[in-house]
């Protein structure tokens, strides 16, 4: 029914009626139309909701939910990829040098079978690649020898890898599927089970929640040298459980490396941790503490009692919380927390010991604001927000399609910006923003939205004063959903060392993907102490030294 009444609107523009008297008048209908057909969309759902809901209480079912058959069609999808793409001609491209030939078979033609005029010409390859999988049960003959006079036995060493029953193959397809291929468990369990191998779920329990071959390190190394590979980093979080309790797994990472880290929150002082490395956090008071208080509005009579704080010198955190415990009967709990966030952000800045970031790359979520110096914000995540807004009007439904034409063309003359910048281009495209996000189209909900992204313009146009920024933060986006599948997959972790776990094996799954590593053969690289793999942090460096992803806050 609201569909065939708004369908009579079709042809109504206030900009065509004669009277410039009843234009707005006509816009402010129009708008009130849009508002009141919202509502009456909210309050039926909520008002089916509550009768589902009573229909249970009174021991009955709810209303059956249908879904439709093939994708979700129409507001549910809030992809820019369509917008985004640009149209490249594409090519099929070889594959074969990127192949190893393991053995080569000679083919031979029964001779008996061709005609008497037949000349041999030479040799035709075919190259067909195959996965072979089964057992390699090994028994180990150890020489033992005694001495009498030491009353010591000393017993031939086993090759590196083949400690606790099960061989580096083994261990290292079991980790490749766990965290690289998000295989549950189980299946794990059964796989192995059906290929022959005789492994109990205890086992393959504690290899998955354990640090095999010392990883966790490597995977330390690899997060400082991916954070001192670049000046700027991408970041983003996103749910999980631990031990079936609601945490939160943040991101962190640029072209070269990515790192996964399980944390209780998300708020201010969880991403000055993910910056800090994990450790436990540092806390000082200083300038920059002193204008972080000034940003968040800490009053001067708290300020006074927080005096007792000495200032210029690192505390701990049981340091901290002694002081802040004393001055609860007079500094609240909100002012105490900024204080708190205020002194771990000034020592973070004043470390050392760690890559100091100085630009984050992502969404607007407020515990990432001041964090860094720059803040540079994704143009995805904008262009989401009016992808979401549903117009019902036939008038608005234009504006919208028509603004985000704009909005998406904008975009791409930022891209193009990025391959050639020029300090001309640079005005003229901050200009354009500013003609672009001040329009006012007479549809509210939509005016309203460019507002706000007209709000954000430093953060948007950050990469016109650093071109290596990228314009959105997809690749933060994409190894979050990479853990929300594995959280699909396997729940979560259960035990601090199962959280570590995951992070360690998740960051080097991850990382060495980027830098075009096999997961696998880094594994048994790393199981069997070969180390033809150089180090991943090494790795890092030799990319980051070509890549250069810091020139222009080099030359700032």
């Amino acid at each position: 029914m609201t569909n065939l009444d708004l369908s009579l609107l079709t042809d109504l523009d206030p900009d065509r009626l004669p009277d410039g008297q009843l234009r707005p008048l006509l816009r402010a209908v129009l708008n009130l139309v849009e508002t009141l057909v919202a509502e009456v969309q909210t309050l039926g759902a909520e008002n089916q909701q509550l009768r589902d809901e009573i229909n249970r209480l009174k021991g009955e079912q709810g209303r059956p939910t249908f879904k439709p058959k093939g994708p979700p069609s129409g507001g549910t999808d809030y992809s820019s990829e369509r917008e985004r793409r640009q149209a490249q001609t594409w090519q099929k491209g070889s594959k074969l040098d990127r192949i190893s030939i393991d053995r080569v078979e000679r083919l031979a033609v029964n001779r008996a079978t061709l005609p008497p005029d037949a000349v041999y010409k030479g040799i035709e390859p075919v190259v067909i690649q195959d996965l072979v999988l089964r057992t390699d049960t090994v028994r180990f003959e150890r020489e033992v020898w005694y001495s009498p006079a030491l009353g010591r036995s000393y017993r031939a060493p086993l090759p590196p890898g083949y400690e606790g029953e099960f061989g580096p193959g083994l261990k290292a397809l079991a980790l490749a599927l766990a965290y690289g291929a998000n295989v549950s468990e189980g299946k794990l369990l059964e796989l192995f089970r059906q290929a022959g191998v005789v492994v109990s779920s205890g086992w393959l329990a504690t290899l998955l929640s354990g640090d095999p071959g010392g990883l966790a390190a490597e995977a330390r190394a690899v997060e400082q040298a991916g954070l001192a590979s670049s000046p700027w980093q991408h970041s983003d979080t996103t749910g999980t459980t631990v031990d079936g309790e609601a945490w939160h797994c943040h991101l962190l990472g640029n072209a070269l490396f990515t790192v996964y880290r399980t944390l209780p929150t998300k708020n201010r002082l969880a991403v000055l941790e993910l910056l800090g490395g994990g450790g436990p956090l540092s806390y000082r008071w200083d300038a920059v503490a002193d204008e972080y208080l000034d940003w968040v509005g800490v009053s001067p009579g708290a300020r006074r009692r927080l005096a007792v704080v000495p200032r210029d010198q690192a505390l701990t955190e049981t340091t901290l919380t002694t002081l802040l415990d004393a001055l609860r009967p007079w500094v609240g709990p909100q002012q105490r927390a900024w204080f708190r966030e205020a002194l771990a952000l000034a020592a973070y800045q004043a470390q050392t010991d760690w890559p100091v970031v100085q630009t984050l790359l992502c969404d607007d979520a407020a515990q990432y604001r001041l964090v860094t110096e720059e803040l540079a914000l994704c143009w995805v995540h904008e262009g989401r927000h009016y992808a979401k807004l549903i117009a019902h009007v036939p008038l608005h439904r234009q504006l919208l399609a028509a603004f985000q034409d704009d909005f998406w063309a904008y975009y791409r003359e930022l891209l193009a910006y990025r391959e050639r910048p020029t300090p001309g281009e640079a005005t003229r495209l901050e200009q354009r923003f500013d003609e672009l996000f001040g329009r006012t189209t007479g549809f509210t909900l939509l005016d309203q939205r460019i507002a706000l992204t007209r709000e954000k313009q430093a953060g948007l146009l950050l990469v016109l004063k650093h071109p290596e920024l990228p314009l959105h933060n997809n690749p933060a986006e994409l190894a979050a959903r990479r853990r929300v599948r594995k959280r699909d997959v396997s729940f979560g972790p259960r035990s601090p060392a199962g959280v570590k776990a995951w992070d360690t094996l998740m960051t080097l799954a991850a990382t060495t993907q980027q830098l075009g590593v096999s997961f696998v053969a880094y594994l048994q690289d790393r199981l069997t102490k070969v180390h033809r793999i150089p180090p991943l942090a090494d790795l890092i460096r030799e990319r980051a030294a070509t890549l250069n992803l810091g020139a222009s806050w080099a030359t700032s």
